[in-house]
Order: structure tokens, then sequence, then C-alpha cells
């Protein structure tokens, strides 16, 4: 569903902000009967560009004391390498995105764990115990003034 008009966006819009805000809410800010609305956020759904609902879950109260961005460079560029390194990405739990991306390296990492000493772990023990690894270079998150992610 790529022909979004502008009441779609308006509810996106909305729910982006507030995904548990009620269908009568969002219908009465968004300028629409209820039953237009609650038709119109399940056709998004179903079309997919509503993926899901999710809790935005606060670093500090969960454990979370430690963000990288961690940049991964593999010696060897075939699939095989590609999907082994992947398999171990997406079994570490520390690991919150893994993007394959262009450039001069393979993979950008969003780490999040309780310390340092957690991350030294996940960087030795992890990523420095993979044969197609042949660079890390780790960027620490010192604050976020702006976080869309949800």
């Amino acid at each position: 569903m790529s022909d979004l008009d502008e009441t779609d966006r308006r509810i996106l819009r909305v729910l982006k902000s507030d995904g548990r805000i009620s269908n009568l809410a969002l219908a009465e800010t968004v300028g629409l009967s209820p039953s237009a609305c609650l038709r119109r956020v399940a056709m998004l759904e179903k079309s997919g560009v509503i993926r899901g609902y999710r809790a935005v879950l606060s670093p500090e109260k969960t454990g979370i004391g430690f963000v990288a961005y961690v940049t991964v460079g593999l010696s060897r560029h075939t699939k095989e390498a590609q999907q082994a390194f992947e398999r171990v990405i997406t079994r570490s739990p520390g690991v919150k995105e893994c993007h394959n991306i262009t450039g001069n390296l393979e993979y950008l990492l969003r780490i999040e764990v309780a310390d340092l000493a957690a991350y030294k772990e996940f960087h030795t023990e992890v990523l420095g115990m993979l044969p197609q690894v042949s660079a890390i270079t780790s960027y620490v998150v010192m604050g976020s003034p702006k976080d869309e992610r949800a």
C-alpha cells in the first residue's frame, strides 16, 4: 500500500507518537468517524504499513547502562561468511540492531548492555571469536538528543 493519502499519514503520525491511543481519540484527532478510522487502521495493518506495536523501555530501568554502535568488516565477502556472521549476531541478546551496509565495512550493529565490562565480553568472546571478522570499530553513545526508534 504505497498510495497513502494525507489522512493515512495523519493516522500514522499519531500512532507513531502514541500507539496506545484509543480508536475514539485517534478518530477525533484525525477528523474521522470512529468506524472510518478503525477501517483505515485495519487496512494499514493488513497491508503491512503498520507492522506492529511495541513498548518503549527505559534503558536505565531495565539495566542498560552502555550503548555502542559497532562497525564490522569481514575478511571474506561470501554469502557463507555473511550467513555465519548473521547467525551468531541474531543469537546475541545485546545486539539490538544489525544492518548490512554499503561502504568499506559490511555491518553496523547497535549494542545495548549493562556496562563496559559486558560490552568487552561481547567484543572479545563473540565478535573476536568469529574467524570471518577482520575489523571492529566501536562508537560509544554518550547521549541521544533525538531518538525516534520505538
